[in-house]
């Protein structure tokens, strides 16, 4: 399963509704799937601070999700990380509800009231996630994590949303000690270097998008 997949999964309720209000921003899952496309050697990063991007791929994947995501990419090739994150066009949220409702892990409601009410993604097959989240559990209990879980705990931690997320997972650790954990696992020595500098430059532009439409609306 995708690090796109597996957040999706890990930011909503078993009744499909988001676990908080911040998990309904879409910038996680534009990371994750960036993420997914890097751990897959497909796109590669220079070395400025926020770094551009750059397609190492001339083939599609294989994958509906990482495949949409690549043409995003391909069509804004050079742009800075930051941008991409942003970009309402690679978000891939309904390509991950298709891919898992086509799997029987999830359905779909759709949107109500003219679309004022989002659409929902109940689970029907509760045993991805459950797999998932006994993985996490092992990892901050002290096991050896893969680039994948790494790369998704780095995440849940750059989205603020770890400690609520991850509640029974982390068991006894305090919100210093589950940070310290997943700064661990998350070294680049587990995900490598530049996925590691990659999830630092997307949760920090994810950090500043938040803080400004905080401002905005309190200010409104």
């Amino acid at each position: 399963m995708l690090v796109a997949e597996q957040l999706f999964l890990l930011l909503r309720r078993d009744d499909g509704k988001a676990e908080s209000a911040f998990a309904q921003n879409d910038y996680g899952l534009s990371g994750a799937v960036l993420t997914d496309l890097l751990l897959g050697e497909h796109i590669a990063l220079n070395d400025d601070k926020d770094p551009r991007v750059t397609v190492t791929t001339a083939e599609s994947v294989g994958d509906p999700v990482l495949d949409a995501a690549l043409e995003r990419v391909r069509a804004k090739e050079g742009t800075k990380l930051s941008g991409l994150v942003t970009d309402g066009r690679l978000n891939p949220r309904d390509r991950i509800a298709d891919s898992l409702a086509a799997d029987g892990v999830i359905a779909i409601e759709p949107k109500k009231a003219f679309g004022l009410i989002g659409a929902r993604y109940p689970v029907r097959d509760p045993r991805p996630e459950q797999g998932l989240r006994e993985r996490l559990r092992a990892v901050l209990s002290g096991a050896s994590a893969t680039p994948g879980e790494a790369a998704l705990l780095a995440l849940l931690k750059g989205l603020g949303v770890s400690g609520k997320v991850l509640d029974e997972e982390k068991g006894l650790l305090s919100k210093h000690d589950l940070n310290r954990r997943i700064d661990e696992v998350a070294s680049g020595d587990v995900i490598g270097q530049a996925v590691a500098k990659a999830i630092e430059a997307m949760t920090a532009a994810i950090v500043v998008i938040t803080a400004g439409a905080a401002a905005a609306s309190s200010s409104s």
